[in-house]
């Protein structure tokens, strides 16, 4: 099947303010000049490239539209600059039937679906896949160890939230490799290649709806044989299987990708900032409040509202289905909000980040995020307590939705 991709421009950007484009190259290595200059001249951007879409930049606007779920909902959040995906298959016509809940849905689905997936993700629930997080860090360090240099980005960070969402949702950690491919074909490629995105959501939905089969019949101690068994509030039945498809979606791929770029950014920034591997090393109550600074220097994501009906917000005039790009990295660098927004501060004392989101739709897996990035960190600095970028202008970025380091290459 192919399907036309949204329209793009080839020209260069001349006002971002009218014109802004996701995918520029200079703009995915460096988007923080480009906000600075949204924010005083224009901090609701609008373009027409890759089907067209608002982009607001301070916090508090993204603080405001995030809050209003009734005109800026959340039906679409991860498809927000290509269009609609294709529906080629049952699997496919099922997940999209319930979309990726409870990212996707809002009030009342969302509150009974978000309130089923909370307790598995809460800190005590989290803290029973440290160790074996930490296994697995320092077996990937093993792997390169005494050769001196290593990819911090596909070596490293890439390699960790595959492998513990698959422990989650109780899948063979071999298969971890195979949901890389697909979340990137997804959320990364596929951003400006819509048959691509089609084609590795079919892949993730028919893998996942094998292990929804598998686990009716022999079900486990697992994330998918807890939602199988699940009831929304005050329902006689089980949640839909559609629903548990939806979120085993939403799992892998909010889960992975964002992560492994959290991660990365976080090892791209130690490489340049040795003073700041030693304090993190001589003082480690440290890490609680660095990991929250990276999080907001860094946030990798930008999730996306769709507009219900005909709106004016601060003078933009908006239309129904008009996309908004809610700009979680760009509110997190506002100087309105944060003294010294530029600064990494590795024990600033007043961070109201968003880098999880902001309002009903806040990521519920942040607890996993945090002690993978924590686990990762501490690992690797125990082992590589000195390193450093081998060429700082190899390093490449992705960008679109998902923002984060794709080579990253250290010596040691």
């Amino acid at each position: 099947m192919t399907i036309e991709p949204a329209k793009k421009h080839t020209e260069p950007v001349e006002d971002w303010a009218t014109d802004y484009d996701i995918f520029d190259p200079g703009y995915v290595k460096d988007p923080f000049p480009t906000w600075d200059e949204l924010r005083g001249k224009c901090p609701v951007a609008h373009t027409e490239r890759w089907g067209g879409s608002w982009m607001p930049t301070t916090y508090e606007d993204v603080r405001k539209i995030a809050a209003n779920v009734d005109i800026f909902s959340s039906r679409n959040p991860l498809v927000a600059t290509v269009g609609e995906l294709a529906v080629a298959s049952p699997e496919m016509e099922q997940r999209a039937s319930a979309g990726a809940p409870p990212i996707s849905s809002d009030p009342p689905v969302h509150t009974w679906a978000r309130a089923l997936l909370l307790p598995k993700f809460s800190m005590k629930e989290v803290s029973a896949y440290e160790e074996e997080t930490r296994e697995l860090c320092r077996s990937l360090i093993d792997v390169f160890l005494d050769k001196g240099r290593a990819d911090a980005a596909t070596d490293y960070a890439q390699q960790i939230p595959a492998r513990v969402i698959a422990n989650l949702l109780g899948i063979p950690q071999e298969r971890a490799g195979e949901f890389t491919e697909w979340v990137q074909g997804f959320l990364e490629y596929g951003l400006t290649d819509v048959n691509m995105r089609s084609g590795s959501a079919m892949q993730m939905v028919s893998f996942l709806n094998e292990q929804i089969q598998d686990r009716k019949a022999n079900p486990g101690d697992d994330l998918i044989s807890y939602l199988l068994s699940a009831k929304a509030d005050g329902a006689p039945d089980p949640i839909p299987e559609s629903h548990v498809l939806g979120t085993c979606f939403l799992l892998m791929v909010a889960g992975i990708d964002t992560t492994w770029s959290s991660i990365g950014a976080a090892m791209w920034h130690l490489a340049q900032n040795p003073d700041e591997c030693r304090r993190l090393i001589d003082e480690p109550e440290l890490i609680t409040s660095a990991i929250e600074e990276l999080l907001r220097a860094y946030a990798p994501v930008t999730m996306a509202r769709e507009v219900t009906r005909d709106a004016q917000y601060d003078g933009c005039p908006m239309k129904e289905n008009d996309k908004i790009l809610m700009n979680f990295p760009a509110a997190n660098r506002d100087p309105e909000k944060f003294e010294k927004p530029d600064e990494v501060i590795l024990d600033r004392k007043i961070n109201p980040h968003i880098a999880f989101g902001v309002g009903i739709h806040r990521c519920a897996g942040s607890n996993l995020a945090r002690m993978e990035m924590r686990v990762a960190i501490e690992e690797w600095l125990k082992r590589i307590p000195e390193f450093r970028l081998e060429d700082p202008a190899a390093v490449t970025w992705a960008g679109g939705q998902v923002r984060g380091p794709r080579k990253c290459m250290v010596v040691f």
